[in-house]
């Protein structure tokens, strides 16, 4: 069976691949399936339990599997929550409170894509003075 990967494309100069697939494309498909994926799980948990903070935490701990997966996600949160500040900073890029926003609401798996997008633009418009 072939596999496919998106990695050789995105190692390319972009002159090299045309504007099929970019840096940022890809970074806002990974934007919808990680607001996707998750709430396919979590909406459904809400609308039979309720919004219950205890049994949501009762059950995301209900044993060591589950509350390694909870813990790496909450230690992962506050990394992204870090990298997020001083990376942006850094490189100024704006719009630096929708990452943290979306790392609240929805989790590392939109808030990583949604920072990394956001930052592929501030690289772009670097690059961009650079050659001037």
């Amino acid at each position: 069976m072939a596999r496919w990967s998106l990695w050789p494309l995105l190692r390319r100069p972009e002159a090299e691949r045309g504007n099929l697939v970019n840096r940022k494309n890809v970074y806002l498909l990974f934007c919808v399936l990680g607001i996707l994926i998750p709430y396919s799980q979590f909406v459904p948990w809400v609308l039979e339990n309720g919004l219950h903070l205890g049994l949501l935490f009762r059950q995301l701990f209900a044993n060591r599997i589950s509350g390694f997966f909870g813990l790496d996600v909450l230690v992962s949160s506050v990394v992204l929550a870090g990298f997020v500040r001083t990376e942006g900073r850094r490189l100024g890029v704006r719009r630096l409170w929708l990452p943290i926003l979306g790392l609240l609401t929805v989790g590392v798996s939109f808030a990583l894509p949604v920072f990394l997008y956001l930052r592929e633009g501030a690289l772009e418009g670097t690059e961009a003075t650079a050659k001037i």
